[in-house]
């Protein structure tokens, strides 16, 4: 497993990447196929000592990435938090595994039949969504589909619009639900296995789930 520490406007000590390094043993007794695990390491200018550097983490391997991220006082605090939510998704990703190799999978049209309440999503309209900031969009980190926003920026425009594409992939509303928690996100991108249409799983309250999908325009 490669280990790459990256840091932006922050300085490392060799302190630091040790502590890092020890910390990678048990994601390789969890993850044994886990093929890098990314650290990165930015200052965050808001003054606030709270939050004075932030840590995010990505696992990536030959399955879906893990990814999570935290803000602190310090890289070492930062990173104890941040590392704390990558454990617990990944133990969650693990014991739900286990949990549906006994049981079998849900399938999406036994959900859809069931108006998804075996699996706690409720499809949506689009008029319930309210309009979403720059800022808004700027805070929803980095990541898979539900991720960074980090283009480039026009020049003469006085709005930031941040933008990134990603490869379409096509799954059930489960696997994208699963996804989006991987990531910690709250909203996650991907082509619906049954329609083939672009849709979009989001978090609503609690663990609760909602999906949105794109109809073809009438003529």
């Amino acid at each position: 497993m490669d280990v790459n520490i990256r840091a932006i406007n922050a300085q490392l000590s060799g302190r630091f990447e040790d502590y890092v390094e020890s910390k990678t043993e048990k994601i390789q007794t969890l993850l044994p196929k886990t093929q890098s695990f990314e650290v990165r390491v930015s200052c965050v200018n808001d003054k606030s000592p709270k939050h004075g550097d932030r840590v995010e983490i990505t696992i990536i391997g030959p399955g879906p990435v893990v990814r999570a991220e935290a803000n602190s006082g310090d890289n070492f605090s930062a990173f104890d938090i941040a590392y704390g939510k990558i454990l617990e998704r990944v133990r969650r990703m693990k014991d739900k595994r286990k949990v549906d190799h006994k049981r079998g999978l849900t399938s999406l049209g036994e959900a859809a039949a069931a108006d998804f309440s075996k699996i706690d999503i409720t499809p949506a309209d689009a008029s319930v969504f309210s309009p979403v900031s720059a800022e808004e969009l700027a805070e929803a980190g980095s990541g898979e589909h539900g991720g960074d926003y980090g283009g480039e920026q026009e020049a003469q425009s006085p709005v930031v619009i941040r933008s990134k594409s990603f490869p379409s992939e096509t799954m059930t509303v489960e696997q994208a639900v699963d996804r989006m928690e991987l990531v910690g996100h709250d909203f996650f991108l991907f082509v619906d296995a049954a329609t083939d249409k672009p849709s979009v799983v989001y978090r609503r309250k609690g663990w609760n789930y909602g999906v949105i999908s794109l109809e073809d325009a009438e003529e």
